[in-house]
């Protein structure tokens, strides 16, 4: 099987392997890149293997006028920057040690070695800059029935990093053939060993469930998470059964993936904590919920949070309720994101000042946006003597 495209074809891919092969060296794509293009998926990232030893590829690349960067030189990889195009170029390596959390490596000088230290045999497959696929563990039948496996024992490969857990079903979500089932002995292996989740970080976990949750459809993705016991110990409380629901509302109204919205209606009792989200996606999410929980009118919802804010709302709502955005709640939304409250303080001054002012401008705007922003000023302004 021979690899194409323009993404190993471009002369800074081809440039890169062929600096590290005239020094006598392997040049292999790895991983992403391999996997996405036997997939039919696009090509973001390029990733290359190697035996030549971090050091040796640094000077190559600066021989070569390329910029190396020591990014992750502990573990072996360099980014070497060609004519502003980014690759990782990471030597083979294998584990000597691991806890569950992290491993020790040591550089290894064979493909097959750096392979087996991988998780997922659809992820151990490699590519000569000429296209041809070299497959070591068997990944390419996983690839034709878009199943994803543990590469040998599931439950070794998982002990050897518990966050391998969640990256079977964000894997099987992003890849997986959706009518095929998770693989059994993964799924298996999974549940059996759930408690090992609760010795990751929580930002380790926090960033792998973001990345589940915007793959298009996680839902049921989420729902195997949920039966094999594992969304327990990722989201204590937290319920799925409005997920779907909330992606069949997104494909109708034609909305875009959003991994926080889709956190909102997994309710949980404490997601910002179980997570560490930052500040920012913490505030949005307390919005979220709080309003989907709510009552405003979808008017009101448009004036206070914006449109896209909004709508966000009305889709959980939905979710939640199991029913479908009347056409109407839609239009109100875009009124009140429009809307501009015509009364300013210096219209009640001097006769309200301080706290009283404050509270006055309340009480008008909120019966403003009871009359659906029909109240002019010189209305609001009669309601306030």
């Amino acid at each position: 099987m021979t690899l194409t495209g323009p993404w190993i074809d471009a002369d800074e891919t081809q440039d890169v392997c062929r600096m590290l092969e005239a020094a006598g060296h392997r040049a292999l794509l790895v991983g992403g890149c391999v996997r996405n293009a036997l997939m039919g998926v696009a090509v973001n990232d390029i990733d290359i293997s190697t035996d030549a030893r971090p050091e040796t590829v640094i000077a190559l690349a600066e021989a070569a006028g390329m910029k190396p960067v020591p990014t992750g030189i502990e573990h072996g990889t360099v980014t070497v920057v060609c004519r502003g195009v980014p690759f990782e170029v990471t030597t083979f390596r294998k584990d000597v040690e691991t806890d569950g959390r992290r491993a020790v490596v040591a550089f290894a000088d064979d493909m097959e070695s750096d392979a087996r230290r991988r998780d997922f045999t659809v992820n151990a497959l490699y590519a000569t800059r000429k296209g041809d696929v070299i497959d070591p563990l068997g990944g390419l039948p996983d690839i034709a029935a878009r199943r994803i496996r543990f590469i040998d024992d599931a439950e070794t490969r998982i002990r050897e990093d518990y966050l391998r857990i969640l990256r079977f079903f964000r894997f099987h979500a992003a890849y997986g053939d959706p009518d095929g089932g998770l693989d059994p002995d993964g799924l298996a292996a999974c549940a059996a060993l759930a408690d090992g989740i609760d010795g990751l970080s929580k930002e380790r976990i926090g960033a792998e469930m973001v990345k589940l949750l915007a793959v298009r459809d996680p839902a049921p993705a989420v729902a195997a998470m949920r039966q094999a016991g594992v969304l327990a110990h990722v989201l204590p409380g937290a319920g799925d059964w409005a997920l779907a629901p909330l992606v069949h509302l997104e494909e109708t109204h034609g909305v875009g993936v959003d991994a926080l919205r889709r956190l909102a209606v997994l309710s949980g009792k404490s997601p910002v904590e179980a997570l560490r989200l930052s500040r920012k996606d913490a505030r949005r999410l307390e919005v979220l919920r709080d309003e989907a929980a709510g009552t405003q009118t979808p008017e009101a919802l448009g004036y206070y949070h914006g449109a896209e804010t909004a709508r966000d709302i009305l889709l959980l709502r939905a979710a939640l309720l199991e029913m479908p955005i009347p056409v109407e709640a839609l239009a109100g939304i875009e009124l009140g994101a429009t809307a501009s409250f015509p009364v300013g303080a210096e219209d009640l001054m001097p006769e309200y000042e301080g706290a009283a002012l404050g509270k006055r401008l309340q009480k008008l705007e909120a019966a403003w946006i009871a009359s659906g922003f029909t109240l002019d000023r010189q209305a609001l302004l009669a309601l306030a003597t």
